[in-house]
């Protein structure tokens, strides 16, 4: 379990270092002294706002609704965008505005129904600055990505600039504004510097939440908001490669209250949590495909702290006979995860491989959130089966299945669901499965993946080819399309 000592197969490849043969976009702009500038002062005041938020609010207010005086017209967000100090002409901060509900708000939507970021976040923008500016950069961010084009990296930073000078008043304020803001300023980042930098970007908001007590049971937006991050965050662990947990403690991340009088020896609060999870997913689907997130996320913290004990010496507790018994309690939770799964997260139509005469599955889903929820339940069982204590025999456990069956179902999603939702949360669960393949048809199709979620979504995943490769040890041949908007 070297997992620090980083092997040829596991080199990491930075996106900014792919040369143009990889075909992925040449992106100067988180190299742009403005931007760096700009986020070290959003850093220091996401830190500030988390120092001196009280600590025992676990419970931050829902943002309150228009009143039908702002919201008649409209006017207060077009009087924002006219009367602002920015030099991007009105109509183009519409434009971002149609790129935000049309293609930002979708894929951070993909586990939410309700579309809070595609409908309430709008409405929020029409009296907050902060979160206008805030959605209008990453949808200019978006579009520059996705078109290649230089001119709107400067409409971005100028978007980005004023959601900073916007949020500065809140701060003191302690408004969920913040929050929201911070968190579509992280997405942003995100998208724009090296994955290994991704914590550093994370950080911020993960003190937020740590402060602020807003977690993955918060409801409405905040809750929304919450797993948006939370999807950031497990991106960066799967990454780390074992090296690192989550930016903000998976403890942290569901929080409930124990009922008075309630016997305490009788379930630990980790047992009420995934109760609450099932209980909660079977109401709202959603919510089932939200406890995947969390236990994928639970499978990268036992990995980190089984590395970081034999590794490093760290004396966290993740002893043979601890690990062994942490690691059968998560196996039998994503088990009961898949068991329990409420109609809307099962396939509506599945065909196995060996009858569509492929070389992978055929799995469709008609629920958006079943799509990642689904694939990310795979992911867990192949990061699980990648570091099974080895006095565990696989094949008498419940559901068990070989890790390249679990691979094969991660790609067979991506390739049978084209939802632009799911396309950038499937990247790391595909670079996962790749490693598992040794065919080169099978190589091709992963290929051919990564490139599709790169052209359609501007998000980069093309540095993840290389990192195939150079675990495969040859390099494939790779192309770069481009898919045009609707």
């Amino acid at each position: 379990m070297a997992l620090f000592t980083e092997s040829p197969g596991d080199h990491f490849v930075s996106p900014s270092a792919l040369s143009n043969h990889t075909g992925s976009l040449v992106d100067e702009f988180p190299l742009n002294p403005r931007f760096q500038e700009l986020q070290t002062t959003l850093r220091s005041y996401l830190f500030d706002e988390a120092r001196g938020t009280n600590n025992t609010n676990a419970h931050t207010p829902e943002p309150q609704a228009q009143s039908p005086s702002a919201v008649e017209g409209h006017q207060p967000m077009v009087q924002t965008l006219a009367g602002s100090n920015d030099r991007i002409p009105l109509l183009k901060k519409i434009n971002y505005l149609n790129i935000w509900i049309t293609e930002c708000a979708p894929w951070l939507d993909m586990f939410d129904s309700e579309r809070h970021f595609g409908i309430q976040v709008p409405i929020l923008a029409q009296r907050s600055p902060a979160v206008l500016y805030a959605l209008l950069a990453l949808a200019a961010r978006q579009s520059e990505r996705y078109s290649g084009m230089d001119n709107s990296s400067e409409d971005c930073l100028e978007l980005y600039s004023q959601a900073i000078s916007s949020l500065a008043p809140s701060v003191d304020a302690r408004s969920p504004e913040v929050l929201i803001t911070a968190c579509i300023l992280c997405v942003l980042e995100m998208m724009s510097v090296s994955p290994r930098d991704w914590r550093r970007h994370s950080e911020g908001c993960a003190a937020l939440f740590e402060s602020s007590g807003v977690n993955g049971f918060s409801a409405g937006l905040l809750q929304a908001v919450f797993w948006c991050y939370a999807r950031m965050d497990l991106c960066a662990a799967i990454i780390s490669n074992g090296a690192e947990s989550t930016t903000l403690p998976i403890t942290k991340w569901a929080l409930i209250e124990t009922p008075l009088g309630f016997p305490q020896e009788s379930r630990s609060p980790e047992e009420l949590i995934c109760e609450k999870f099932l209980e909660k997913g079977a109401a709202v689907p959603d919510m089932h495909a939200n406890y995947a997130v969390y236990l994928c996320a639970q499978a990268c913290d036992l990995l980190a702290r089984r590395t970081r004990y034999l590794e490093l010496g760290e004396d966290n507790g993740c002893t043979h006979d601890n690990f062994r018994q942490n690691w059968i309690v998560l196996w039998d939770r994503l088990e009961r995860w898949v068991q329990k799964r409420p109609p809307q997260m099962l396939p509506a139509a599945e065909i196995d491989s060996r009858q569509n005469d492929n070389h992978f599955p055929s799995i469709l889903f008609a629920h958006w959130a079943a799509i990642s929820g689904n694939q990310l339940y795979h992911t867990a069982c192949v990061l699980m089966m990648e570091m099974v204590p080895p006095d565990i025999n696989m094949g008498q456990l419940t559901g068990s299945h070989t890790p390249l069956w679990h691979a094969r179902c991660i790609v067979g999603i991506s390739l049978t669901n084209p939802h632009r939702g799911c396309l950038n949360n499937a990247i790391q669960p595909l670079y996962l499965a790749g490693k598992l393949f040794t065919h080169h048809d099978e190589h091709k199709v992963i290929i051919d993946l990564l490139n599709h979620i790169e052209a359609c979504s501007g998000w980069g995943s093309r540095w993840r080819i290389k990192s195939l490769e150079s675990f495969w040890g040859y390099r494939t041949e790779r192309r770069t399309t481009r898919v045009a908007r609707d």
